[in-house]
């Protein structure tokens, strides 16, 4: 029975710039800005400790179209470890990292082999005797909206069959819709499966075949919560099996604490201090935001305890691998509003909730900073699910002003 191993992984954003994070101690943001790079090493560890076949990497290995030297050379120096073992590394490169950007490049080692701008196969004979077809492209520009997909056609004389594909389920609505495909378009294909790269969430599609997200190696910023990875995955003439394997060296986490039976301030703080213990992670890093649930403001001022809690709560032992800091601390108070009421109460408010229902123009009030070279690299557009958190947001900080 014929079978094989390898390592699909997505989205490593080598060189990350961080953005907004350099307010932190500097020894979290020191290793933070590194985080990418651990992540990296342990794809590598894992490869050789598994003795896999092959490596893929599907796509967005870098974070900018420049390709810093320090990424590539990290890069360049991994793949020469797995190289030594000799295994080889299956590479096609997304929007963020594509082959018309501009940098000096550094030349890979043999065993790379990166996927050209139209769809292609590679034929890889395993040390077992297994003949598997690799299929991809990479992005010859930033924006690839064609359908890509129906380039992809299996070609007979292997055992596997396997497309490597950076882009978007069209299903989806929260990213732009490059290289866009769905679900019956890739099973349509017959592959034995698919390593996808785009989606920084870890998702599995489908399972006949399996249609993998395996998400971003490392989580950037509050929106990429949770533990972050790579899979290890086995097919058989039959069966596929799958291994999630952590990667992240630090991990974005949310906490809701209640502290509505809390009668005094320190019965706050320990409230709080045991949510940071249960979420304490060995050998990685935490940044957590807290949302403190049905505060009693009648006793305590809002912004003194927000102040207070985070200078108490700042974690004494940030050089630590498993340190635990707080980046964030939101009060929420359990505002009764009766929009029923308010819209018969006064015009104003019936006026204000119509403008809130109908809103649409996202676009204007952001328009200076997307059409800024820098802005519109660091600031993608908001998904529809972001645009309604921030119109929700919004509508609570308006009536919680207007109703004091």
């Amino acid at each position: 029975m014929k079978e094989i191993s390898f390592i699909h992984a997505a989205d490593l954003h080598l060189d990350s710039p961080m953005v907004g994070l350099e307010k932190l101690p500097e020894a979290i943001f020191s290793r933070i800005k590194e985080s990418t790079f651990t992540a990296l090493k342990k794809i590598t560890l894992a490869a050789i400790e598994h003795e896999v076949d092959f490596v893929i990497l599907a796509g967005d290995l870098f974070d900018g179209e420049d390709r810093s030297l320090r990424a590539q050379s990290f890069l360049r120096t991994e793949m020469l470890k797995l190289e030594k073992c000799e295994i080889p590394v299956y590479i096609v490169h997304g929007n963020h990292d594509h082959l018309n950007g501009s940098w000096v490049e550094l030349k890979m080692p043999q065993n790379v082999h990166v996927f050209g701008s139209e769809v292609e196969k590679k034929l890889l004979l395993t040390k077992n005797g297994a003949k598997v077809h690799l299929y991809g492209f990479s992005y010859p520009t930033r924006h690839v909206f064609e359908r890509k997909i129906d380039f992809y056609q299996k070609v007979p004389g292997a055992d596997f069959h396997i497309g490597i594909l950076h882009g978007n389920e069209t299903s989806g609505n929260e990213h732009e819709n490059y290289a866009p495909f769905s679900v019956k378009d890739l099973q349509s294909k017959d592959f034995d499966y698919w390593a996808l790269g785009h989606i920084h969430k870890r998702l599995i599609l489908a399972k006949q075949p399996m249609i993998v997200y395996p998400g971003n190696i490392q989580g950037r910023n509050r929106k990429e919560q949770g533990m972050k990875g790579f899979y290890h995955v086995c097919l058989h003439d039959d069966e596929t099996t799958m291994n999630f394997i952590e990667a992240a060296d630090i991990v974005w986490e949310e906490a809701e604490i209640n502290v509505a039976a809390a009668s005094s301030f320190h019965e706050v703080f320990q409230l709080c201090q045991s949510t940071i213990n249960c979420l304490r992670k060995q050998n990685t890093g935490t940044l957590l935001t807290i949302h403190l649930n049905n505060l009693n403001l009648a006793q305590h001022d809002k912004k003194g305890v927000q102040e207070e809690l985070l200078e108490l709560l700042a974690d004494d032992g940030q050089e630590e691998e498993n340190f635990v800091h707080v980046v964030k601390l939101e009060i929420r108070e359990q505002l009764q509003i009766d929009k029923k009421h308010l819209r018969m109460e006064a015009g104003f408010y019936k006026e204000l909730f119509h403008i809130i229902e109908h809103y649409e123009d996202y676009d204007s009030p952001l328009a200076s900073l997307y059409e800024h070279s820098i802005g519109r690299k660091y600031a993608p557009k908001l998904s529809l699910k972001e645009q309604q958190e921030l119109l929700e947001h919004a509508e609570k900080i308006l009536l919680e002003i207007l109703l004091q």
